[in-house]
């Protein structure tokens, strides 16, 4: 199989997998705190990626990779998780996810500044005119939102583009399931004392659908989904896959339906299918 045709393949099924995070987060967040969360979650893939590492004996990272480690671990373990918990406490889950149609352009330009990537003009157009098109339908709605909320999630945005491009520019040396569990090993001490400082008095009133939810983000949103999100990129490039992030806010969509009964009105709908087009124009021009 064509390497970058094995990218883009590998980074939909990385879309598919993320495109449950806000839904689930939305949902855990009704049972424990946003610290918790996000520390728990990130304590909880820890522990997995560090069992995978030392069971299959993985050579330790060079003094070189630690910096780059320290800022995927920014980024994607403890920055958008955290951001995007708070934001979630201000707006609802199909608002939230319309922003993920910003990710690809955050993460093409970090692409660029991080991984040396050099994208046709063309390629900007129309990464612009999808990010364009998701601002545009969050700035003009009134419900679902809050300026905090919003200001979180652009945040959140930022943050997570760069831990995208700076991961996939080191799982070309390291491999994409050892980058993320090398980072989420770094942030551990961390995250496990920040478990310890933010452990719930009791766990009573978590319902099962927190546990269920809590345990999505843990394995699946922190360590799964980036084992081949990381592989897209390496192999079909940071600025091109990246753009595959346009599909993420319409699988969200159909989820916070489905599973928190949030109304998605056909504006959102319409927004989010011009966003998707753009993933066409993009990918021939990156």
């Amino acid at each position: 199989m064509d390497k970058r045709l094995a990218g883009w393949g590998s980074g939909f099924l990385g879309v598919l997998i993320f495109s449950g995070s806000l839904p689930a987060t939305r949902l855990a967040v009704a049972d424990f705190t946003p610290l918790f969360l996000t520390s728990a979650r990130a304590a909880i893939a820890a522990l997995l990626g560090a069992l995978c590492l030392f069971t299959l004996r993985q050579a330790q990272p060079e003094r070189r990779d630690l910096l780059p480690l320290a800022i995927v671990a920014l980024g994607v373990v403890i920055g958008f998780p955290l951001l995007t918990a708070l934001a979630l406490l201000h707006i609802t889950a199909a608002h939230s996810i319309v922003f993920i149609g910003l990710l690809p352009l955050s993460t093409a330009v970090f692409g660029v500044i991080r991984g040396g990537e050099r994208p046709q003009p063309a390629f900007w157009l129309f990464s612009m005119l999808g990010a364009a098109t998701v601002a545009g339908y969050a700035l003009s709605q009134d419900g679902g939102g809050s300026l905090t909320g919003d200001l979180l999630m652009l945040a959140a945005i930022v943050l997570c583009g760069l831990g995208y491009a700076e991961g996939a520019t080191l799982s070309r040396r390291l491999g994409g399931w050892q980058v993320i569990s090398w980072a989420l090993a770094l942030s551990l001490p961390v995250m496990a004392l920040l478990t310890a400082a933010t452990w719930p008095e009791s766990f009573s009133h978590v319902s099962e659908t927190g546990w269920i939810s809590l345990g999505y983000v843990a394995v699946f949103s922190m360590l799964v989904g980036f084992v081949f999100w990381y592989r897209g990129l390496a192999l079909g490039g940071i600025a091109g896959v990246g753009q595959l992030q346009l599909l993420q806010p319409f699988f969200g969509l159909m989820l916070a339906a489905v599973l928190l009964s949030e109304a998605v009105p056909w504006t959102m709908i319409a927004s989010t299918l011009v966003v998707v087009l753009c993933v066409a124009g993009a990918r021939r021009f990156a």
